[in-house]
């Protein structure tokens, strides 16, 4: 169905906020200290990736165990790093506490973002009169800056497409939506009712999100194991989405048999994914650990995944 039409398109309101969008993930020291030589390493070597954009404090960044001190930091970093590179930057203001999250996005609009990415307040799930009524609080409290509305698939309230467009048309200034996606029927209904917004999918879901017509891009967890093969894979589905398609069957199986028990067998956080498929990928030195309490995967089983990685997905592993 005009599978690409809509990922090529950029006269939404999403402007340059398409494609595949690398996030930020923290290197953290024995200490639970935030190594920011690292980061900043990390940053130059995903803008050296050619990424559609960079986006900082997603659930990879681990902005749930962050102090306010430290989170100005980062984004100051991600903001000196990118814009000398015209490289396009988010921002995540997330924070489950509605006033934190307001302070966030006061100070996140300072540094001229492409967008300022949100999640709805999390400790108590919210109406859908009540998630409108914070949305437009976040809209004032960014100025001109347009919002990202993260609605992942954990939240404590997870709305249907039409739900979701009844919340998001009172609030202009959110211009898209970073969601789960689902079967044909879920398409159908995104196709429906939320076609204005610009839709951002899993990232090893790109393929069939652009072939179906829907997805603009993906804040994607497959930049997370290799930014330059993410980039290749995304920029593949102008072209040949029937091979996309097929990179996207061998991804996913791939993450199905070696990743995804990680979290439902043993527990493990997303956070703690995505730093494993970055260690994977070997593209830059993040490591494996997470600020504690929560686990991280042991480095020493990088290696054997590595030689999976490169044998099931050689487009992406190059």
């Amino acid at each position: 169905m005009g599978a690409c039409a809509k990922f090529e398109r950029q006269d939404g309101r999403w402007g340059r906020i398409h494609g595949n969008w690398a996030t930020l993930l923290l290197p953290i020291n024995d200490d639970d200290s935030i190594d920011f030589g690292r980061l900043a390493d990390e940053i130059d070597r995903l803008i050296a990736a050619g990424v559609d954009g960079i986006y900082s404090n997603g659930t990879a960044a681990e902005f749930h165990n962050q102090t306010e001190v430290e989170f100005d930091e980062i984004q100051q970093l991600l903001a000196d790093r990118c814009k000398p590179a015209a490289m396009p930057f988010i921002i995540g203001a997330c924070q489950p506490d509605p006033r934190i999250s307001l302070e966030r996005v006061r100070r996140a609009a300072r540094f001229e973002p492409e967008a300022i990415q949100v999640i709805l307040p999390d400790w108590w799930p919210v109406t859908a009169a009540e998630a409108t009524d914070f949305l437009g609080m976040t809209a004032e409290a960014a100025g001109s800056t347009p919002l990202v509305l993260y609605q992942p698939p954990h939240a404590k309230r997870v709305f249907a497409p039409a739900e979701l467009a009844a919340i998001l048309e009172p609030v202009s200034e959110v211009v898209g939506v970073k969601l789960g996606d689902g079967d044909s029927s879920w398409y159908e209904q995104a196709r429906q009712h939320l076609d204005p917004w610009g839709i951002y999918v899993p990232g090893h879901h790109l393929a069939t999100g652009v072939n179906q017509g829907v997805a603009v891009g993906a804040f994607s967890n497959v930049a997370c194991l290799s930014p330059s093969g993410a980039q290749r894979w995304t920029a593949s589905m102008a072209s040949d989405i029937e091979q996309a398609l097929d990179v996207e069957q061998r991804l996913r199986a791939f993450l199905e048999v070696h990743i995804t028990p990680l979290a439902k067998v043993h527990g493990y956080s997303h956070a703690a994914l995505d730093k494993l498929l970055a260690a994977i990928g070997g593209w830059t030195d993040v490591g494996t650990r997470l600020r504690r309490p929560y686990r991280w995967l042991d480095p020493q089983i990088v290696s054997g995944l590595r030689e999976k990685a490169k044998a099931a997905l050689p487009e992406i592993m190059l």
